[in-house]
């Protein structure tokens, strides 16, 4: 059997595109912040797109977004 690679969640930040609402097809990694603090107290949605989300909440809080420069290529 073989197994499926499964890809790191930096690079679904890179590729994956917001679902729906304001900024609907909007690359995750290009979400405001405003946005993502929003939603860290609303609550962010169930599944891995909310995964996702408060990943990029939390890299963008720490200042860490250059870690996705090279991804972004």
């Amino acid at each position: 059997m073989t197994e499926k690679k499964k890809r790191s969640p930096l690079v679904d930040l890179v590729t994956m595109k917001m679902p729906f609402g304001k900024y609907e097809g909007r690359f995750l990694c290009d979400l405001p912040e405003y946005y993502l603090v929003w939603y860290h107290t609303k609550g962010f949605p169930a599944g891995k797109l909310g995964m996702l989300m408060s990943t990029m909440y939390e890299i963008k809080l720490n200042g860490l977004e250059y870690l996705l420069k090279p991804l972004r290529k």
